[in-house]
């Protein structure tokens, strides 16, 4: 069975409120899915009820074709980092790992190895409690890539880390995915996703935004817009109208183009021998793409 997080028709309501409403989306291998969304959007109950923490009301939530109850050897199959999980605070970092390999029939030859691979070598010794915020994240994850699993659920796990530890954990979980990993990560934060995720699925109030391509959503979000600097900008903004565009002066050199491709402008402006210095497509973020999906829904919300 090949290595997919699968989300079918989910729903799951606690009393009055609904937190997770008709919600389907698939992971596959090979790649790292953003899960984004507000703070109360459903992304942890989602992901609490794939690690089957949670019963949902209605709809599946599948790992690798099974739910999470019925996968036989759970830290072989799927590792996760959900809020909450904390080791003992007494425990050593290397005897935290330990416990958890004897205790799910792992190798032990495998705790030296995850250490080596979260950069935790150096603190095996120390108590769990003594450690930084950002070695706490770490043991989190190499409790969770102990098993070797070929599915990751990480909910919020930039939480806490520096910007170095950001950038570390991004180039490990691009890494992982890389060798065939299906990787679900949740935060609330587009900036952590902004480089590593290939895919993003939005949730906003329990309900599907996005699921799409980062591509896909950054292209929706540049509004076809290309930037043009010239010092001939009146010569420019003629030839340029001519070929259909919509144009607007902006600074002293700079003009905006609207209808046209960049590669478009480039031709337009060589044949009419109008010497430019810059043409380029406006480059969104992918908080600038977020922005734009919960945008659009906020609209299509009735009044």
């Amino acid at each position: 069975m090949e290595a997919t997080i699968e989300v079918r028709g989910l729903r799951k309501h606690y009393g009055p409120v609904v937190a997770v409403d008709d919600l389907s989306f698939t992971v596959s291998p090979g790649h790292v899915t953003g899960f984004g969304g507000a703070a109360d959007a459903g992304k942890t109950t989602t992901l609490r009820v794939l690690l089957g923490l949670e019963r949902p009301d209605r709809g599946m939530a599948l790992i690798s074709g099974r739910q999470y109850r019925d996968l036989r050897a759970p830290l072989r199959e799927a590792g996760a980092v959900l809020g909450g999980a904390c080791p003992h605070p007494a425990r050593r970092t290397r005897d935290h790992l330990r416990w958890l390999a004897q205790s799910n029939g792992l190798p032990a030859a495998r705790v030296a190895e995850v250490l080596e691979l979260t950069g935790l070598t150096p603190v095996a010794k120390r108590a769990a409690g003594g450690l930084e915020p950002g070695m706490v994240r770490r043991l989190e994850l190499a409790a969770a890539l102990l098993g070797d699993p070929p599915v990751l659920l990480l909910d919020e796990p930039f939480d806490g880390l520096s910007v170095d530890d950001a950038g570390w954990l991004r180039g490990l979980l691009r890494s992982l995915a890389a060798q065939g990993r299906a990787v679900l990560v949740s935060s609330r934060a587009m900036r952590d996703l902004d480089g590593m995720a290939d895919r993003l699925v939005v949730l906003g109030r329990g309900r599907l935004l996005a699921d799409a391509s980062v591509s896909d959503l950054l292209a929706a979000a540049s509004d076809g817009l290309v930037a043009v600097h010239t010092s001939h900008r009146q010569e420019a903004i003629t030839v340029l109208a001519h070929a259909g565009a919509t144009v607007t002066a902006g600074g002293t050199d700079a003009i905006t183009v609207a209808g046209l491709s960049a590669d478009r402008v480039v031709s337009v402006l060589s044949e009419g021998v109008v010497p430019f210095s810059g043409v380029s497509e406006h480059q969104p973020s992918l908080e600038e793409a977020y922005l734009e999906v919960t945008r659009k829904s906020a609209e299509q919300v009735p009044a």
